[in-house]
């Protein structure tokens, strides 16, 4: 925690929470806004499916390699200068995309824009433990996942509005502006909140010890995959909404905001009771309890869908239940990565956000199109997704006690 903390930011903790969030809706706000405009693009650019895909695969494969870096250009140089930098690129990728008169460029502008985005989520948690210590960092961070969860939401309505009354071009004109106002909110709001001594040199040597360090550390690989992989439990879904909302319980295109009111709605109730608790129970024990209701909702989903036919009165409401248990314990599980080394808290969030980008596209690219012609295997892989996260959380807390605040006497508990 930086030393100055109390001087440098003296507003209100909402508000610094509220800067924060918006810098992560970069994310899902460039994936989500242009989605409705898919076949419009395609028609104005003589575009094919393969090529829209491009657009997509570029902006995500730009955005999972950067991720690398985020974190440790802004351990080396401070955070301000890397969230300002990011949201310049983003802003001109953005004006890039809309002005764009071939899919080429428009898939070159898009993998610039992945490239740039992904500083805010990552550079985001670095600020919040260097200026909180841990149960107000806690409250933070559930803030900033509550602010965060309406994205996704409100994202498509944005992007589907725009493409029907104006063209799609107004949807990257759109994320420009936001780049725009983002930047100017974040050069006059966002101090530097990274210490001067807590800098770290920036060469290759320095930077591959940095990467050696944390991906040979057990500890940190199962917190990563403890916070990681169980959100593909409820993102599994997502991925499937089509089939799964569509086909298996046959809905209307019009009805499936149903679903995603209630995934995000979950989610956002989660952090909301993460904030809450903070400071009142142990960690390690609120971690427990997300695992415990996932658990009980995975198995529970499973038996309902062997044993029923699936219907919307009951198959969309273990996912809202399934999201609030992951919100409830992923800001304590994150929190707990940032402090395993605290000198490189940054490079430890981009570390962070590549696991869980990894396991998002083999979910995305293997796992959904494998189990989404079942609801029954649906509900079996959201299993396993959790399954794996639990596993890792188990192991870290009877391996390394210590990690988790307990003691070994009391790790069982």
């Amino acid at each position: 925690m930086n030393p100055d903390a109390h001087k440098i930011w003296q507003a209100p903790r909402w508000a610094l929470a509220v800067l924060l969030a918006a810098l992560g809706m970069l994310g899902p706000f460039s994936i989500d806004t242009y989605l409705p405009a898919f076949a419009g693009i395609a028609r104005s650019l003589d575009a094919t499916p393969v090529q829209m895909q491009q657009t997509l695969s570029a902006y995500l494969f730009g955005f999972a390699f950067m991720n690398l870096f985020h974190g440790a250009l802004a351990d080396s140089f401070g955070r301000r200068p890397v969230v300002l930098t990011g949201v310049a690129v983003f802003t001109l990728a953005s004006a890039g995309c809309a002005l764009s008169g071939s899919i080429a460029s428009l898939v070159f502008f898009r993998a610039l824009q992945g490239l740039s985005a992904g500083a805010g989520i990552v550079v985001s948690r670095a600020v919040i433990r260097d200026m909180f210590p841990p149960a107000e960092a806690q409250r933070v961070m559930a803030q900033v996942t509550i602010y965060f969860g309406v994205a996704p939401a409100v994202a498509p309505i944005v992007g589907g509005w725009l493409f029907v009354h104006a063209d799609w071009h107004a949807i990257f004109w759109f994320l420009t502006a936001v780049g725009v106002v983002l930047f100017a909110a974040n050069y006059r709001l966002l101090p530097e909140t990274l210490h001067v001594t807590h800098r770290q040199p920036f060469n290759a040597r320095n930077l591959m010890r940095g990467y050696a360090q944390l991906g040979s550390d057990p500890r940190f690989l199962l917190l990563a995959l403890a916070s990681g992989v169980p959100f593909n439990g409820m993102f599994l879904y997502v991925l499937s909404a089509p089939a799964f909302l569509g086909d298996h319980l046959r809905l209307a295109p019009t009805e499936f905001f149903w679903f995603f009111v209630i995934a995000i709605g979950g989610i956002m109730a989660g952090a909301w009771a993460s904030g809450r608790l903070a400071g009142k129970i142990e960690p390690r024990r609120q971690i427990r309890h997300g695992f415990v209701i996932m658990t009980v909702v995975s198995i529970g989903n499973v038996v309902a869908n062997l044993l029923f036919e699936p219907h919307v009165a009951w198959s969309i409401l273990p996912i809202g239940l399934f999201s609030f248990g992951w919100a409830l314990m992923v800001p304590v599980v994150t929190l707990m990565v940032l402090d395993l080394f605290p000198e490189r808290r940054g490079l430890a969030s981009s570390l962070q956000a590549v696991v869980g980008s990894v396991a998002n596209g083999v979910v995305a690219g293997v796992v959904a199109p494998l189990v989404m012609h079942s609801t029954q295997a649906l509900a079996f892989a959201s299993l396993l997704m959790m399954s794996v996260g639990l596993l890792a959380w188990i192991c870290l807390r009877k391996r390394w006690p210590q990690t988790v605040g307990a003691t070994p006497a009391s790790a069982a508990a």
